[in-house]
């Protein structure tokens, strides 16, 4: 019951900051299903597996509250998504057949790195030339496919790399984390279903997983952050967003620092 209530408090955690920040939570949920499952006695060389299916496949349901939040402010930029989605889809499902071949120590690995840069990011609010603007579709393209591998790779929905990338290109702050959020739902689908199917072979797998999607942690997630992303979503039009994000550059330094102590 504790694991169960734990599960249900990342959930809802992760379904704010998804609303709020464009974020679809994973860079929250993987660290701490990542301890759960070690103290559920989970085989050491699945437990990073694990915890990325079962974060994207979570971040499914977390985006579409968090996108229709959104969408109802006017803040999804439609023609950036479609521009983006296709490079999306196929490199998020790269990604999943890459990060099924690799141990579970450099995929932790990858993470913390990831972490501690899109912390800095966050940090020091990197701007961008004012006269850049948004890639034509082959540029969009090549960019989402990006986008959809390394988020795959780390367990994301993306918005900590489609979000600095749409600021970059100067699309307003809370456009740019209104389309990210309705990103996140392409990779989301992309990357459970390429993580589920991959890890079907995989043995000594909990019960009640689907390949390395771990359904009662799923459960626990998608309660919690569907009933908190819509309320992120409605804080970030009102809230001042670069005060948030330095606090959660703060939050991703700590994780970041937990999960390297993890490796020793």
């Amino acid at each position: 019951m504790t694991v169960v209530l734990l599960y249900l408090a990342t959930g809802l955690g992760a379904g704010f900051l998804a609303g709020l920040l464009g974020v679809g939570g994973g860079l929250v949920i993987v660290p701490v299903l990542s301890f759960l499952f070690a103290a559920q006695g989970f085989a050491a060389g699945q437990i990073m597996h694990l915890a990325l299916g079962t974060s994207l496949a979570s971040i499914v349901f977390t985006s579409i509250a968090s996108l229709r939040a959104h969408h109802r402010h006017g803040a999804v930029d439609w023609r950036a998504w479609r521009g983006l989605a296709p490079g999306i889809v196929v490199g998020t499902l790269l990604g999943t057949v890459l990060a099924a071949g690799l141990p579970t120590r450099p995929l932790v690995l990858i993470f913390v790195v990831f972490e501690f840069y899109v912390a800095t990011q966050m940090l020091l609010g990197f701007r961008s030339r004012p006269e850049r603007r948004l890639p034509g579709r082959a540029g969009l393209t090549a960019a989402g496919g990006v986008i959809g591998g390394v988020s795959s790779l780390v367990g994301i929905g993306g918005g900590t790399l489609s979000v600095p990338f749409l600021s970059w290109c100067n699309v307003p702050l809370h456009r740019a984390i209104g389309t990210s959020a309705a990103l996140g739902l392409p990779i989301a689908v992309a990357g459970a279903l390429g993580y589920g199917l991959n890890g079907m072979a995989a043995e000594r797998l909990p019960a009640y997983s689907l390949g390395f999607v771990y359904l009662p942690a799923l459960a626990g997630l998608v309660l919690g952050s569907v009933l908190t992303a819509p309320l992120g979503a409605r804080l970030a039009h009102r809230l001042p967003v670069s005060a948030l994000k330095k606090g959660f550059a703060v939050l991703l330094y700590t994780l970041a620092v937990r999960m390297a102590f993890s490796l020793l």
